[in-house]
């Protein structure tokens, strides 16, 4: 079967055949709407379904598209109040059209299931709801690429948030996997295929794909960026920064906001992965340059992601490079022009890396005062039903609870607090936002028992820590430590080896000059 293929501003984006009851001229823009739907690049989305209904009027499609453009199932946003008002407007000129197909008809269906009672703020009822619509219409035409696409998108958005499981990715990627056989350029079966193998057991799953996406659309910023999810995963840090450092060129290129004056929230996700990623190869300089390119960027969209980067990028900044000092500079819920009492994860992370400081400094009386602060976003975060913000921001709250503790002498129960944390993590998923915890709590585990001399156990740690997020800088700094401690020298080389290959070119000297002194004494 042949595929056309569609653009967006001269660059490639896959190929979409969505037929609608519509013009030919308006169908051709609307398969290209749609390709930009499925690479998530909303607003641009939202721009090319509103030019279908000028150029035919009469087409109901058009109104269904614009209102699937207003949510992000798998993103962190929330639609306004405003934004689920116009999809269920939207969706109401869909079916005033009469759209002529029961195909057309159900998909109009599954976007209203979404925006049903645009007053309710019940975001994950109306996930739930728009998942079963969507199944619906995959039942009823279960060879239609685009039913497919959705429902396996549908199916994502809905796995369980207190457990990591494999199964809503497994069955999703068993929808995708026969789309992209028949069409390998379809750009919903290779994002939304990288989205199901960002699961834990899954991210060697289709690599070839996951290489491809980037290829077919190059210009395209999300595009880019998704495969260094899977490269996050896999430690494959130079992958990750190639890939972002083009989804943050690319994503600059596409305007946010009503009037087009704002910096799309696509642009501080790839820096986010950028500034991960090169601490982990300790680019510190690098990262450093990442991290005010973001504070200098003006105009930034004021959304959920922005704000979790924002926090996100100079915690991990402060807190990869021990650098507490720098931890307890940090100011949470700024700038003051976000919402910040949205934004209750973003808030948590600035809160607890500024306790962390606190409390490897000594200051222990603010350390606790930021732990107070994060028990009520906790509590905040669940009363809002948003899971899965709630246990990330309660690893949060056990992790800083363990170094009070150990910074007070009592080795026991800040150990306990620290498993208590690693429990947790192990058991939620991570969420598409971030490329993994603000620190490890395996990994924190280690650099707790190290200092409380048992390396033994520390060792332990760092060894689970590195099972669940490969090649990280200070996981083989601190192993190696554990090894040398117990008299292990060999397994010792093997970490500090470990710890030159990925951080070649590194800039992180104290750490970079123990691992070749050791292996220099060895030889």
């Amino acid at each position: 079967m042949k595929h056309g293929a569609q653009e967006h501003a001269g660059h490639a984006l896959g190929s979409v055949e969505f037929p609608v009851s519509c013009s030919r001229e308006a169908q051709v823009e609307f398969n290209r709407a749609v390709a930009l739907l499925h690479h998530m690049t909303y607003p641009q989305a939202r721009e090319a379904f509103q030019r279908v209904s000028v150029v035919d009027p009469r087409c109901a499609m058009a109104h269904w598209g614009y209102a699937m453009t207003l949510f992000q199932p798998l993103w962190p946003t929330r639609p306004s109040p405003a934004a689920l008002q116009r999809g269920w407007e939207a969706v109401q000129q869909a079916k005033a059209l009469e759209p002529p197909t029961e195909r057309e008809r159900l998909f109009v269906a599954a976007a209203e299931a979404f925006f049903l009672e645009p007053a309710s703020s019940d975001y994950w009822l109306r996930i739930r709801r728009w998942e079963a619509a969507e199944e619906k219409v995959y039942s009823a035409f279960p060879d239609d690429p685009e039913a497919a696409a959705f429902f396996a998108l549908a199916h994502l958005a809905t796995a369980p948030s207190n457990s990591i499981s494999r199964e809503h990715a497994d069955r999703s990627a068993g929808i995708l996997l026969p789309l992209y056989e028949r069409n390998p350029d379809h750009p919903g079966a290779m994002h939304y295929l990288v989205h199901a193998n960002d699961v834990p057991g899954r991210e060697r799953e289709s690599l070839e794909i996951t290489r491809k996406y980037e290829r077919v659309a190059p210009r395209n910023p999300h595009a880019l960026h998704m495969p260094t999810h899977i490269y996050t995963r896999l430690g494959d840090w130079n992958g990750v920064i190639r890939g972002n450092l083009r989804a943050a060129e690319a994503a600059l290129e596409y305007p946010a906001g009503e009037h087009g004056e704002l910096v799309w929230d696509e642009f501080p996700h790839a820096i986010e992965y950028l500034v991960y990623a090169y601490l982990q190869k300790g680019a510190d300089d690098e990262a450093a340059a990442q991290l005010k390119r973001l504070r200098d960027t003006e105009r930034l969209e004021p959304s959920f992601k922005t704000a979790f980067h924002l926090a996100s990028t100079q915690s991990r900044f402060a807190l990869e490079r021990r650098a507490w000092n720098e931890a307890l500079l940090i100011v949470p819920r700024e700038p003051a022009t976000l919402s910040w009492d949205r934004f209750t994860w973003p808030e948590a992370i600035a809160r607890f890396a500024h306790g962390l400081g606190a409390a490897r400094l000594g200051r222990l009386d603010e350390a606790r005062a930021d732990g107070e602060r994060l028990a009520e976003l906790e509590v905040a975060t669940r009363k809002a039903q948003e899971e899965l913000f709630a246990r990330n921001i309660r690893v949060l709250e056990l992790e800083l609870s363990a170094w009070v503790a150990h910074a007070k002498g009592q080795a026991e129960p800040s150990v306990a607090r620290m498993r208590e944390a690693a429990e947790l993590e192990a058991t939620t998923p991570k969420h598409a936002v971030t490329p993994g915890p603000t620190l490890p709590a395996q990994e924190q585990l280690g650099d707790l028992l190290l200092e409380q001399k048992r390396p033994a156990d520390a060792l332990v740690a760092y060894q689970l820590s590195l099972e669940l997020y490969p090649k990280r800088f200070n996981s083989l700094l601190g192993a190696a430590r554990a090894a040398r401690e117990l008299g292990d020298e060999a397994l010792a080389g093997s970490f500090y080896r470990e710890l030159l290959e990925v951080a070649e070119g590194g800039v992180r000297r104290s750490a970079l000059d123990e691992a070749q002194g050791f292996l220099a004494q060895r030889r």
